[in-house]
């Protein structure tokens, strides 16, 4: 059955992080992943906006801790839950691994089977796991490191709340 009227779904207008630790959190975000804070109105709890440049305007990305952020034991939950990864599309591809080994971050690495699309994959602090995907034509240096200690196999959690290096 074919939808009625003009109506179309145009783009990804924002995702929303719940976070436990909102300086940590905007710390990853800003200083790893290279977005930038952006107005925030006051909604009564604390929270950050993160531009995510398009050609078409920046999304954003919403955190938020406190108040609605809080599940029923009075903490953020963490992971993905039902949704497996947010992603991102990059540029930089082994600037990116340095950023992640010198801030003690793990990370997995992925050659998109018959394509060119090169992936990293590497959670923010509330466990949530990002996909930064990268044109491989338009990238220099090795391809990604698809040995068994570093690449990424969907459905293996590799993130480690205990072992997460603080970033602030």
């Amino acid at each position: 059955m074919k939808p009625e009227g003009a109506a179309i779904t145009a783009g990804l207008f924002h995702v929303a992080v719940k976070t436990n630790d909102l300086a940590q959190t905007v710390a990853f975000y800003t200083r790893i992943i290279g977005l930038s804070e952006v107005k925030r109105p006051d909604f009564g709890y604390p929270g950050a906006w993160l531009g995510v440049p398009l050609p078409g305007g920046a999304a954003i990305l919403h955190v938020y801790a406190g108040g609605p952020a809080l599940g029923a034991e009075g903490r953020a939950p963490t992971g993905t839950g039902a949704i497996d990864h947010v992603s991102l599309t990059c540029h930089g591809y082994h600037a990116f691994i340095a950023r992640f080994r010198a801030a003690g971050l793990d990370w997995r690495e992925f050659l998109v089977p018959g394509t060119s699309l090169w992936q990293l994959f590497v959670h923010d602090p509330s466990g949530v796991q990002l996909e930064l995907t990268f044109d491989g034509l338009a990238e220099t240096g090795a391809m990604p490191d698809m040995s068994d200690h570093r690449r990424y196999v969907a459905g293996q959690n590799f993130h480690d709340p205990a072992s997460y290096p603080k970033l602030v």
